[in-house]
């Protein structure tokens, strides 16, 4: 079953004789329980696609779905809602709010919506307990490492039990370690909680935890790579195969 549909997906900035098409007509389909990178040159497209599929940005051309939903045919109000239930973020710079401890930050998409206390605590203690934050709950954001800052981050993003979670460089500002604490709850989750995902990353090592990396180039998608029954040490060396073929020199973040 498909989580997300994109058709014909178009990104121009500027007019005219300025104008600049960063995505040039992409199509793609993302499955329930996925846990799809996009990678590319920088340049790419790869954040400005990941933008648009999640709402931040509008496309100049082509619609989005999201459980059947067209993004592009709501109207702000219905568009905010939908976002607050429907999907999860994580980003680079973690956003947390440094009044609020741990467990507020967490719990904080729920605070607008009509889940009970006893539900909103349920979901928080479990999700601690996978993402290994449960001694962490009544600190504060200036009191935990970035890489605990990362995992709050993403259990905020998926105690609302989004349909789908959109990641932009979640380990960019981390530390090897980190990061791969961070990718190993992911995909953990991934697996027992059939999360879907989507994540940008420049990090081919960030991509080997995914099932399926997309590569983009010149707005378009150049390839895509299956991890299939491929270990992860086989899908990294994959993934830097097809980097060499784009010219791996250009993956920065």
């Amino acid at each position: 079953m498909s989580i997300l549909k994109a058709s014909k997906i178009k990104k121009t900035y500027g007019k005219k004789l300025f104008a600049q098409e960063v995505l040039k007509g992409i199509d793609l389909e993302v499955e329930a329980g996925e846990f799809v990178g996009i990678m590319g040159p920088s340049g790419s497209g790869k954040t400005t696609l990941l933008n648009v599929l999640c709402s931040i940005d509008r496309p100049t051309e082509g619609i989005v779905e999201i459980n059947g939903q067209s993004l592009q045919k709501m109207k702000s109000k219905q568009l905010s809602a939908f976002r607050r239930t429907e999907m999860g973020f994580i980003f680079q710079d973690y956003n947390l709010l440094d009044t609020l401890t741990v467990k507020e930050n967490i719990l904080l998409p729920l605070s607008v919506g009509k889940t009970s206390k006893q539900e909103a605590e349920s979901r928080c203690q479990q999700l601690a307990t996978q993402l290994g934050i449960q001694e962490l709950l009544k600190k504060y954001p200036n009191e935990i490492s970035g890489g605990q800052k990362q995992r709050t981050a993403a259990a905020r993003a998926l105690i609302i039990h989004p349909s789908i979670v959109f990641a932009d460089e979640p380990t960019g500002a981390l530390d090897s370690k980190s990061a791969s604490s961070l990718l190993e709850n992911l995909s953990t989750l991934n697996k027992a909680n059939h999360v879907t995902i989507m994540m940008v990353t420049h990090d081919p090592v960030a991509a080997s935890y995914c099932s399926r990396v997309l590569f983009l180039k010149d707005g378009q998608i150049f390839t895509q790579v299956y991890k299939g029954d491929k270990t992860r040490t086989q899908f990294f060396q994959e993934i830097m195969n097809t980097q060499g073929v784009l010219g791996g020199d250009g993956y920065e973040a």
